[in-house]
């Protein structure tokens, strides 16, 4: 179940779980009994922060249900539930239309080739406009989206639907549930017979028999169109559309019913792709394999892993392996999930999903088979990171559990990354935006107690030469014994691959190494008659790699740089590595000064998807960040913005771009390249490097 923030995703599987028989009871979100959304903090929130997996039982078939957040910053649980699911039910709000939300996860609904249905939910609206959400839903999704229903009186005295995939009109009590069946009103009967006639069509152009036996009779048997029908939604060729008010429970019967009798089932689906090639069908008789699509913690339970059996049939008591790490891992506990609660099960069959506990060495996007076989499903595919930012915890004191809790997160949640960054001296959490690491920090409080604190993170700026220089340096240092001794003449320029050798040197031997933090440093010797003995070039080349690890400007990271040895002198007693070392490191620094030194900046690439009517704003704040617009294009009813922006306007950038657009818009970031900062910056940087160092000393 895909869809907006507050499109009703959780209120319609609440009704169908109601539907099916599986509760009692109905619960609502403001109530905080739904059985989605059963934590703590989506009780807080009053929205979807984790996927939840439930089971509806109708009329003999197991379906099972997994209801997802809306929010884009926790993507990661809608493309997990995307890996594992057969159908993707996408609702829209029938008095918003389609909303940037789902224009996010439709994304994922392309790329896993997922079966759809749209569901327009909220027709009961006082604003409910169905007519304008479908022109919409065909706008952005095409026209194999097809309406199978409308109602005939939405707003708030709706209560009755025109099905047109039956050729019946259904009318609900007051309180929703088993509606009446009645003929379709005159005044219907055009509109009904069109679309009918569409929806025959197209479950007719799947099969050459099929569309034999239309073209004789005019029309379908009941099992032909559902065949049809089945085939079309498999090869993704139409789109059905339904509407329902989930609130006051009209219409989902009839969407349960649709999903039991046409909808492909796991084994009708095409066989899941295995990573290096290779395809696996979904055969209950075949030797087993599971995919572990979700890991959740709970107090007072531990880790509970959630699976998908895409072959054969897992048993209580079974022994996989791990195909990642080769470890046995047996199989004491099988259970359905209904939200929290979970029932004992003795076995799972190719198809279905479920969960257990106390797994010891598997985790999220793992795969795990019978002894003996030799096959990985092919990955989920997260989402790269939009958001970072640095962590700090109360005192150093705390920083170990600060670390504990911060992997434990990650485990569960495959889009937080953890980075202990040795270049900006912090640790760096990347996630998919504000909202996302604000509930890390909230969980982390709670549920570990551990307080933190989110600070800007290090920009891991560059630091290069734009022209040539040449410098000497002597160290002497005498002390009562043995003295240190070594002269080293520089010579330092830009680097290019492909460049010719140095103009007036004898190059003796060429070294060009890739640095650990991207970039080069070729080091020549040039020494002609012996000046300095080879065996010193190990220690003279260590001094320059140590100040390019910190480079003179601002402490970052050099790089691209020739170094030239030509001359120098050194003594027979007192000339030593650390002597040499030294003196590479003041030479260097003092070549550097007068080689027009250059800070370069990490520039990404920013692609935004906002409204029409919010993109001068989008634009405006793009220019404040010294952004630069490489193109616009629509896609769909949105526009399209392509910038390059500097890493250091990003901060909170996810934030702003919610604000300023309502939450109308989403954005991707991708590195791009380096780039030279403008003068002022640079000369900021550098007064506040050495205003940083002054303070330190």
């Amino acid at each position: 179940m895909l869809g907006h923030p507050g499109c009703g995703k959780t209120t319609l599987a609440e009704t169908m779980l109601f539907e099916s028989g599986a509760i009692s009871r109905r619960g609502t979100v403001q109530e905080q009994n739904t059985t989605s959304d059963y934590t703590d903090i989506e009780h807080e929130r009053g929205n979807s922060i984790f996927s939840t997996l439930m089971h509806d039982d109708w009329r003999g078939n197991k379906i099972n249900v997994l209801d997802t957040p809306g929010f884009d910053d926790f993507i990661g649980e809608v493309v997990a539930s995307l890996k594992v699911s057969a159908t993707a039910l996408v609702l829209l709000n029938a008095k918003s239309g389609v909303e940037v939300g789902t224009e996010i996860l439709w994304e994922y609904v392309e790329k896993f080739e997922t079966p759809c249905l749209f569901i327009v939910n909220q027709v009961d609206h006082e604003k409910a406009d169905f007519d304008a959400t479908v022109e919409q839903a065909k706008a952005r999704f095409g026209s194999k989206v097809m309406p199978f229903q409308y109602p005939l009186n939405p707003g708030t005295g709706f209560n009755t639907i025109i099905d047109a995939l039956r050729m019946v009109m259904y009318v609900f009590p007051a309180n929703g549930g088993k509606p009446e069946k009645k003929p379709i009103p005159d005044s219907e009967k055009s509109k009904a017979a069109n679309m009918h006639q569409a929806i025959v069509e197209a479950a007719a152009e799947n099969d050459e028999e099929l569309m034999e036996r239309y073209f004789e009779l005019g029309e379908l048997s009941e099992a032909d169109l559902a065949y049809g029908l089945k085939m079309a939604i498999a090869k993704r060729t139409i789109f059905p559309l339904f509407c329902c008010s989930a609130t006051k429970n009209m219409g989902s019967g009839r969407i349960m019913g649709f999903i039991n009798d046409v909808c492909p089932s796991p084994a009708e689906r095409a066989p899941v792709k295995l990573e290096g090639g290779g395809e696996l069908k979904c055969d209950p008789n075949g030797d087993t394999t599971i995919f572990i699509f979700k890991t959740h913690h709970e107090p007072r339970v531990g880790s509970i892993s959630y699976f998908k059996v895409f072959s054969g049939t897992l048993r209580t008591g079974d022994e996989l392996i791990n195909a990642d790490n080769r470890t046995a891992e047996r199989f004491g506990q099988l259970f359905l999930a209904n939200g929290k609660n979970r029932e004992a099960a003795q076995e799972l069959k190719a198809g279905d999903l479920g969960c257990t506990v106390k797994l010891k060495n598997s985790h999220t996007n793992q795969t795990l088979n019978k002894k003996g076989v030799d096959r990985k499903i092919d990955p989920i595919p997260f989402p790269n990171s939009r958001l970072e930012v640095a962590v700090q915890p109360p005192s150093k004191n705390d920083m170990e559990k600060l670390m504990k809790a911060l992997h434990a997160i990650s485990e569960e949640d495959p889009t937080l990354k953890i980075i202990q960054s040795a270049t900006l001296k912090q640790t760096l959490l990347e996630g998919q935006g504000q909202l996302h690491l604000d509930l890390v920090k909230h969980r982390i409080e709670q549920e570990y107690g551990v307080g933190m604190e989110f600070i800007r993170p290090r920009i891991p700026y560059r630091e290069t030469i734009t022209k040539e220089s040449n410098e000497m340096y002597r160290h002497k240092k005498q002390t009562g014994g043995a003295g240190q001794f070594a002269e080293v003449h520089m010579r330092i320029e830009p680097w290019q691959d492909g460049m010719a050798d140095p103009h007036g040197l004898t190059v003796r031997v060429k070294d060009v190494d890739e640095l650990p933090w991207g970039g080069k440093l070729a080091f020549y010797w040039c020494i002609v008659g012996g000046a300095i003995d080879t065996r010193f070039s190990s220690a003279i080349k260590k001094g320059v790699l140590q100040k390019m690890e910190e480079g003179p400007l601002t402490g970052s990271n050099c790089q691209d740089i020739r170094v030239c040895i030509y001359d120098g002198k050194m003594h027979p007693v007192d000339s030593n590595d650390m002597a040499f070392m030294t003196a590479s490191i003041q030479a260097f620094r003092a070549n550097f000064e007068k080689a027009a030194a250059q800070i370069m900046e990490p520039i990404y690439d920013v692609e935004i998807l906002c409204d029409g009517d919010v993109m001068g704003d989008v634009m405006g704040d793009l220019q404040t960040r010294r952004a630069i617009i490489m193109g616009m294009d629509a896609e769909g009813h949105y526009q399209k913005i392509m910038a390059r922006m500097p890493l250091a306007e990003m901060y909170q950038y996810s934030s702003t771009l919610r604000s300023i657009s309502q939450g109308r818009a989403k954005f991707n970031r991708k590195f791009a390249e380096y780039a030279p900062v403008p003068a002022e910056i640079q000369q900021k940087l550098i007064a506040d490097h050495k205003a940083q160092m002054h303070e330190e000393d």
